[in-house]
C-alpha cells in the first residue's frame, strides 16, 4: 500500500488515509448558519474518500467575519445544522475538522465573485478590528487597534467556540493563523507595529496565538488532534519569514499544538508569490525537520504521485488539497487507482469502481 493510503494516528484519532480536504471559505452562509450547500460540499469529499475534511475557516464573531456569507460559530444556535454535517461525514468514514478564524482588518468585504472590496459601515458593512490601525488596501478604511480588552474578548470567543466545535462533534479543531487574517496580523511586523505586550519583539507578536492556543485547550479534549495554519513566510522584505516559522512551530510544539498547516502568503497585497506545483512544500519539510512536530503540506499539490512523494521524502505527514477538491470531489478514488490501492467505497458506487 502507498502511503499516502495508510493510516494515521494522532493522539486518539486516526485518519483512514493521508489526503485531507483543505479549508475552503465557501461564502454561502447566512448570519453563520450552515445549509445544504455545506452538506454537499463537505460531505461529497468525505463520500469521496477524503480521510480528513476541515470546514471552511469559520468565524468566533461576526465582526470576526471575511465576508456576510462566512460560515460562523459565533452563537450555540449555530450547533446544531454544523452538527448534522459531522455527522455525515463521520457516516462517510472521514474526519470532520473545522478551522476557527477571525478576518481581523480582512473584515466586512464583498464576496469574491462580487469583487471582493472592503464593504464600509455607511453602506452596510461593520468596523473591522486589527492588531495596527493600518488598512490592507490603501483604499480601505482602517480598522480600529484593539485595545487589551478588546484582545481578550478574541481570546474569550475562541475558546467558547471550541467549546461550541466539541458539542458539534468535530474531532479535529485548526487554529487559522495565516493570510493575513486576525492572528497573522499580530505576528508579521508589516501588519503589526504596537508598542505593548503584543508588538515589538518575536515573544510580544506571537503572544496572541499562544494565549488562544492555551484557551482553547481548556475546552478542547486533550485527546484530539489540535492543529495550527501558519504561513509560513509574507514573501515580503521585513514580514514574517521562515525563521521565525520554525522558532514560532517548535513554540506551538511545546504549547500543546500537534500539527502545523504550512501555508504562506496573505499579510499583505501585491506580493509576488512563486506558485507552482508543490511551492509550499518545503516549508512544511523544514518545519518539520527543525521541531519534529507533524506538518501538512498545502498548495498546488494535485495528484497521487506528487502527494506520494512528499510523504515518501519525509517532507509532510499529511496532504491537505484544495482547489482540486473544488474540481474533483472524488479525488481520493482516483488516486487510489493510480497507486493501484484498493480503498473502500461507498456501496452505493460501488458499480463505478472497475
Amino acid at each position: 500500500m502507498s502511503i499516502l493510503f495508510s493510516p494515521l494516528t494522532i493522539k486518539e484519532i486516526t485518519f483512514k488515509n493521508r489526503i485531507a480536504v483543505s479549508p475552503m471559505c465557501q461564502y454561502s452562509a447566512v448570519d453563520g448558519f450552515a445549509n445544504n450547500w455545506h452538506l454537499v460540499h463537505l460531505g461529497s469529499r468525505a463520500a469521496g474518500g477524503a480521510g480528513l475534511v476541515i470546514q471552511e475557516a469559520t468565524a468566533v464573531s461576526p465582526e470576526g467575519r471575511i465576508t456576510s456569507g462566512d460560515a460562523g460559530l459565533y452563537t450555540d444556535e449555530h450547533i446544531e445544522e454544523w452538527k448534522n454535517i459531522v455527522q455525515f461525514i463521520h457516516e462517510q468514514g472521514a474526519i470532520a475538522g473545522i478551522q476557527l478564524a477571525h478576518a481581523g482588518r480582512k473584515a466586512s468585504s464583498e464576496v469574491p465573485w462580487k469583487g471582493g472590496k472592503q464593504i464600509k459601515k455607511s453602506d452596510g458593512g461593520w468596523t473591522p478590528v486589527a492588531a495596527s490601525a493600518i488598512p490592507f488596501y490603501d483604499t480601505d478604511d482602517a480598522p480600529v487597534e484593539l485595545d487589551i480588552a478588546g484582545i481578550q474578548k478574541i481570546i474569550n470567543d475562541f475558546e467558547n467556540a471550541a467549546k461550541r466545535a466539541v458539542q458539534a462533534g468535530y474531532k479535529v479543531l485548526e487554529i487559522h493563523a495565516a493570510h493575513g487574517y486576525l492572528i497573522h496580523q499580530f505576528l508579521s511586523p508589516l501588519s503589526n507595529t504596537r508598542i505593548d505586550e503584543y508588538g515589538g519583539s518575536f515573544e510580544n507578536r506571537i503572544r496572541l496565538l499562544i494565549e488562544i492556543l492555551v484557551a482553547v485547550q481548556k475546552v478542547w479534549p486533550s485527546n484530539l488532534p489540535l492543529f495550527v495554519r501558519l504561513s509560513a513566510t509574507d514573501w515580503a522584505m521585513g514580514g514574517w519569514d521562515e525563521i521565525s516559522s520554525i522558532q514560532l512551530a517548535g513554540i506551538l510544539k511545546t504549547a500543546g499544538a500537534d500539527l502545523i498547516d504550512c501555508s504562506s502568503g496573505g499579510a499583505i497585497p501585491h506580493v509576488k508569490i512563486p506558485a507552482a506545483p508543490g511551492y509550499q512544500v518545503a516549508f512544511a519539510q523544514n518545519i518539520k525537520k527543525n521541531t519534529g512536530i507533524l506538518t501538512g503540506a498545502v498548495g498546488m499539490i494535485t495528484n497521487a504521485q506528487q502527494a506520494e512523494e512528499i510523504l515518501t521524502l519525509q517532507q509532510a505527514d499529511i496532504i491537505l488539497i484544495a482547489r482540486e477538491f473544488l474540481r474533483n470531489p472524488y479525488f481520493a478514488f482516483n488516486a487510489a487507482k493510480e497507486m493501484n490501492d484498493k480503498i473502500t467505497w461507498p456501496p452505493q458506487y460501488e458499480r463505478a469502481r472497475l
